[in-house]
């Protein structure tokens, strides 16, 4: 048998083939320090770190030397104009030569520094981010082995569902502050540096006054780093929130949509998403001041640096030549514009540090229990004797509130130990390491994958042997792909009582000296429970200890057990306690109050009864497809799995995103978007106007009127401060309305995909690909990059756009021949842009699809953390986890070294710079150019190609939002396979007659098993109908198609004689109310939870109130410290099974409906509560439809109709006693039941 997972590769195989990164405890490391991001490297991967900080730095330093070189050449330049324009001058022809030797000089020299930038920055950009992926790789490992390492306790405390966020969106924003940004960071301040340094040799009095504003940008650049880290870490933890509610919604979809709690869910859900664009519009405004301000300051300094420059050159200063001058200016200009560039990446790294905080926080605390240590004894052998000594015990989370209050306990090996009481007693906390829990979970995986989590070493034989044990070998043997067959998330394929069965099988599969069965068959036909209960009486060797509220389950035990208040109050056999008359005597006699009909059977019936086992298997086995007897069982998998994978490709079809849509969906922010493009366009063509009035001044020098000089200089230095004013306003209006834009739609697009996944069919979330895990990574991950597409992104464009356009025009006014010879150079950025963005759209969509799947599993590991580690799997979800990364990091190498690649190539634009000026010198001798025309010519171009390539670091945010905008439209554009007709009815009043008439039915994820086969079923206004037989036979999905969780494939369900597709769905399930057996609550207070039964008002509370003594909870609730108001935890877990039971009904009696659907409401309460609640639940059926499942006969004696329903249709129907006097199938499944009892 081959093992798989999701249908595809098998577990064994692919992590085998895992290299699982070596994880240690890292050094401690000031999470706030920049260099603490990288506490998680290796120490190969720090010593490449340091080798790649070291490389860019020296790429930036080499930049600036083309400043000497530039500014040697302009100084031959001028020379050569001054000697060449004076007719009387003999020195033309010398300073001819001088200038051909000294543009061959520059050319050379410039070309040999441009080689070595685009190395270094090749070198560099490869280091970082290779590094970065395999570093984020580490952390995400480490971040989920921790998770599944901490002790059980730690998650009754603390909120596992933001995992999910912390798992997509923290950690990519952790990975953009690590990797390619730094290096061109590091570029940015390397050539700083270095350009500030050459300044003050060549001249530190002009440099010093240069330099006046500096400070005022270092404390401004600071000043907006703090802020921005603030905002960031409350940007963060309000999304996590979000996305733990996401989670939480998306688990319990059942129960939120089957309550209408769509709107209220979007309502608390868009809470945190408000408050986070409110707190990142705050962001932004303060970023657009900032660095508004800082650009002021900077170009008023270039003005005050040009008079002081102009005004020493004029005095005679011999340092400060013009070509000097021009030196000096250029390297504080180049300087400050590489401080002033480095405002979006130090936001980047302030949200990684904001990010990294959370996870790292995370990751380094110390678990109460360490379950990775391998401390303490090792037994060879286990025997299984058990003994507990005034053990005493609270829940974290309700301190308190005592559960164990000094329990003694002895058990002896090979003893079966039952423990009864009532519901909170206190039973399962004994039970916490169980196997076989009231709520059995299952992994969305095949069937022979999850018994196999019980044993990874179990052969083929040992699965179906533990399967058989478990009464679980025949249905599964049914399914078209047999044990291959996918369970769906959280076993959702599958009724309650054939995901009880695998988990049993899963529990024997261990072959345990210790077996712990936590209500382990309360979700059982009590046929499925007859052999079950037989099959581990015969086992030997093995302490087994049950707990149980269904007392046929341990009426064999050695030693039943009885617990009230934390305290054993009696133990013995069956037949001792019942001679006591004391507790367990109470419990029985009320579970059997009304069977006396079969009080004679005795112990010479047991042989019969057993025998029909085997009889009623054949009643009720469903029919065997004869498919699977032709065809392997692989092969019928396989082409299920392509079907669905099919219909996959049709919903998820959209056809590219382009920039255009995605600034579509961004319409509504059309004047935010126009003023931040206006914003954006000014500044982009503030450096060519920049490099204009530099050539304008240069020109201006060559005049010999002093005074000429000055006024023309002063008029020019008006025109820097103006300019910086003009910077100043376009940075604000760039930032803060790009920032708000951006902040809005991702508002919007977070808010209408939770709202269009609250929409979709209940067949939607049984998809494989729609996995909890994979839906919330969408949720948190996919809006937050489609601002990668836009925002600030789309400001850079248009900022590159505006620089580019006006430089070609300013080229083609003053000098088409050279600016022709710029041009040359465009091409070459534009081409590499585009295969860079090719190259990233594929990367993109490989890394997308590689997180969805490993968060799936994680998601899946964490919310199932307590069978998790209770089966010991830890490693193994961890390899599963690892595996799914493990491609995508495999492709990674050569995608980085493209990347780089491109990045370096962008890096030495120095060559086109090179170019320019050596045809200008060529034009200024033999065409007699104007050296300040070839001046604005060479730098405006050069500063458009430098703006082109200064947006290629954002390329990767671009391409990933491109990818992300694609996912966003399709899931909020998915029509719903089941929603409002075009005249759907508004049903505000319902009578409560049901019908159903010839339904056939298969569940969409396994097509060829049709569930129901031809069903007619009529229940008449007011009347009781209960739905009895084996697990698995249909009577949850006749319910499910009352709700429309599904629509049927043929036939038709009828509220008061309308088809409820007719119905609105909102109006139709207003009129239901249901109790599901495995109910499921959320992360609130009690009374919350309890309203939350009707979500279409504010219920009060003396109603909730009422409810909850309707449903025998009130008493246990007003003993809890904080009442009504007790938080619940995740999922409910703060509680016991019964009593989560009885808050779910409490739930479904606030709404007051006229149809009550219970399905198996009282499955886990004692039989004391299971008594009251039952006679709370018979007052609730006055004057209301009522259609029950139950396993549990005796509860359904006093129902009106009973129907027998077998492989998909009613096999038997009548009143009790009509079906007692039948003998057929309802007459043993109660006989045999009774006898149990």
């Amino acid at each position: 048998m081959t093992e798989r997972h999701d249908g595809t590769a098998t577990d064994k195989e692919r992590a085998s083939d895992v290299n699982v990164p070596p994880i240690d405890d890292p050094e401690s490391t000031d999470a706030s320090s920049f260099t603490g991001l990288y506490r998680f490297a290796t120490r190969p991967q720090k010593c490449v770190i340091i080798i790649g900080a070291i490389i860019a730095l020296i790429c930036g330093a080499l930049q600036p030397l083309n400043h000497l070189l530039f500014g040697d050449l302009t100084q031959i330049i001028i020379e050569y104009s001054e000697a060449c324009l004076n007719p009387n001058s003999t020195n033309c022809s010398v300073a001819g030569d001088n200038l051909s030797a000294g543009i061959k000089h520059f050319g050379i020299w410039s070309s040999i520094n441009g080689v070595a930038i685009m190395i270094t920055g090749y070198l560099a950009t490869e280091a970082f981010s290779y590094n970065a992926i395999k570093q984020v790789f580490r952390v995400r490992s480490l971040y989920l082995q921790k998770l599944l390492n901490k002790d059980i306790s730690w998650f009754d405390v603390h909120n596992s569902g933001d995992f999910s966020s912390r798992m997509a969106d923290d950690l990519s924003k952790f990975e953009d502050g690590i990797g390619e940004k730094v290096p061109l960071f590091l570029t940015l301040q390397g050539s700083f540096i270095s350009a500030i340094t050459l300044a003050l040799v060549k001249g530190w009095e002009l440099a010093l006054i240069c330099l006046i504003s500096l400070p005022v940008s270092f404390i401004a650049v600071g000043l907006i780093a703090y802020l921005t880290t603030q905002f960031s870490k409350k940007e963060l933890d309000a999304y996590a929130e979000a996305g733990s509610i996401a989670e939480e919604v998306i688990t319990s979809i059942r129960t939120v949509i089957g309550f209408g709690g769509e709107k209220l869910e979007t309502q608390r859900y868009e809470k945190n998403l408000i408050f986070a664009k409110d707190n990142n519009i705050r962001r932004h405004f303060f970023e657009g001041i900032g660095y508004g301000m800082l650009w002021l300051c900077i170009f008023s300094s270039y003005g005050l640096a040009f008079w002081n420059g102009i005004k020493l050159m004029l005095d005679g200063n011999p340092v400060y030549t013009p070509g000097n001058m021009l030196t000096i200016f250029f390297s504080v200009m180049a300087g400050s514009m590489s401080f002033g560039s480095a405002s979006p990446f130090i936001e980047a790294f302030a949200t990684a540090k904001a990010a990294g905080r959370n996870i790292f926080h995370m990751i380094e605390t110390s678990p109460i229990i360490n379950q990775s240590k391998n401390n303490g004894a090792k037994l060879a052998q286990v025997r299984g004797n058990i003994k507990l000594q005034n053990v005493k015990f609270q829940y974290p989370s309700r301190k308190d509130v005592p559960v164990l209050q000094g329990i003694d306990l002895e058990i002896q090996a090979g003893d079966t130990v039952a423990l009864v009481g009532r519901s909170g007693c206190g039973k399962s906390t004994l039970l916490q390491l169980g196997v076989v829990s009231q709520e059995p979970v299952l992994f969305g995986t095949t069937i022979a994958e999850n018994i196999k989590y019980g044993n990874r070493d179990a052969t083929e034989l040992d699965i179906v042997q533990a399967a058989k044990m478990a009464n679980a070998h025949r249905f599964i043997k049914g399914l078209p792909g047999g044990y291959h067959t996918l369970v769906g998330e959280r076993g959702a394929q599958l009724s309650g009582g054939q995901k009880q069965r695998i988990a049993i099988a899963r529990a024997l599969v261990r072959n345990p000296a210790i077996l712990l069965l936590d209500e382990a068959t309360s979700a059982l036909d009590t046929n499925s429970e007859a052999k079950v209960c037989f099959q581990l009486r015969a086992s030997e060797h093995r302490t087994t200890i049950i707990v149980a509220h269904r007392l046929s389950t341990i009426r064999g035990a050695n030693k039943i057990v009885v617990i009230s208040d934390g305290k054993v109050v009696e133990q013995g056999t069956h037949e001792d306690l019942m001679e006591l008359k004391n507790e367990y005597y109470a419990l029985v006699t009320t579970q059997v109050h009304s069977s006396e009909q079969f009080e004679n059977i005795g112990e010479a019936n047991e042989k019969k009864i057993f025998d029909s086992v085997e009889d009623d298997d054949e009643d009720f086995a469903p029919k065997r497809v004869n498919l699977v007897r032709m065809i392997k069982v692989a092969e019928i998998n396989h082409e299920a799995l392509k079907e669905t994978d099919e219909e996959s490709e049709v919903d998820n079809y959209v056809k590219t995103a382009s920039l255009w849509s995605i600034v579509k969906l961004n319409s509504p922010e059309w004047l935010s978007l126009f003023l931040g493009c206006f914003g954006a366009a000014v500044m982009g063509t503030v450096l060519p106007i920049f490099a204009v009035l530099l050539g304008s001044i240069l020109q201006v020098l060559q005049d010999s009127d002093k005074n000429y000089v000055r006024q023309e200089t002063n008029k020019y230095i008006l025109y820097f401060v103006l300019a910086g004013v003009l910077a100043m306003f376009a940075t604000f209006l760039q930032l803060y309305m790009f920032g708000r834009a951006g902040e809005n739609l991702t508002l919007r697009m977070r808010s209408r995909m939770f709202d269009a996944l609250l929409k979709q069919e209940k067949r939607y979330f049984d998809r494989n690909e729609n996995g909890v895990g994979s839906l919330c990574a969408k949720l948190s991950n996919e809006a937050a990059q489609v601002q990668g597409a836009t925002g600030q992104r789309i400001g850079a464009i248009v900022n590159s756009l505006a620089t580019l356009i006006l430089s070609v025009f300013f080229a083609v006014y003053y000098e088409w021949r050279l600016g022709l010879v710029a041009m040359v150079f465009v091409p070459l950025i534009i081409v590499a842009t585009f295969i860079q963005k090719k190259q990233m759209s594929q990367e993109s969509d490989d890394y997308k699809e590689s997180l969805e799947k490993s968060t799936k599993i994680a998601v899946e590991a964490v919310g199932s953390i307590r069978t998790v580690v209770s089966l010991g799997c830890e490693k193994t979800f961890f390899k599963l986890y690892i595996s799914e990364l493990m491609p995508h990091i495999k492709k990674c190498p050569r995608n980085t070294h493209a990347r780089a690649f491109i990045l370096g190539f962008s890096r030495a634009i120095i060559f086109a710079f090179s170019a320019c000026l050596v045809y200008g010198g060529y034009l200024i001798k033999h065409e007699n150019v104007q050296y300040g025309d070839v001046f604005k010519v060479a730098q405006a171009l050069i500063m458009g190609t430098v703006s082109i390539a200064n947006s290629l670091a954002f390329t990767p945010n671009f391409e990933k939002g491109l990818v992300a905008a694609r996912t966003v439209m399709n899931m909020i554009n998915r029509i719903p396979k089941v929603s409002n007709s075009q005249n759907a009815l508004i049903k505000n009043t319902a009578d409560g007659n049901v019908n159903y008439s010839q339904i056939h039915f298969s569940y969409p994820t396994r097509d060829s098993i049709e569930v129901l086969k031809g069903l007619d079923l009529s229940v008449l206004q007011g009347k009781t109908v209960a739905l009895v037989g084996p697990s698995g036979c249909g009577k949850s999905t006749i319910i499910h198609l009352l709700e429309r969780f599904y629509d049927p494939a043929s036939g038709t369900v009828s509220l008061d004689e309308d088809d409820i597709k007719s119905i609105t769905l909102a109006s139709l399930r207003s009129h239901l109310g249901i109790v599901s057996q495995e109910p499921n609550l959320f992360s609130r207070s009690i009374a919350e939870n309890i309203a939350y039964g009707d979500n279409s008002r504010h219920s009060t509370d003396s109603e909730i109130i009422e409810a909850a003594r309707k449903a025998n909870i009130h008493n246990f609730i007003t003993q809890l410290p904080e009442g009504y108001n007790t938080k619940l935890g995740e999922k409910g877990t703060q509680l016991s099974g019964g009593q989560k039971q009885r808050i779910a009904i409490a739930r479904a009696l606030i709404r007051h409906p006229k149809v009550l659907l219970l399905d198996e409401a009282t499955s886990a309460l004692d039989a004391e509560s299971e008594k009251v609640v039952q006679d709370a639940l018979d007052n609730a059926k006055q004057g209301r439809t009522c259609l029950t499942i139950a396993h549990r006969l005796t509860t359904i004696q006093d129902a009106d109709l009973i129907c027998v329903v077998n492989n998909g249709v009613i096999v038997e129907q009548g009143a009790h006693t009509d079906l007692i006097e039948r003998n057929g199938l309802y007459y043993r499944l109660y006989a045999r039941q009774h006898y149990f009892l």
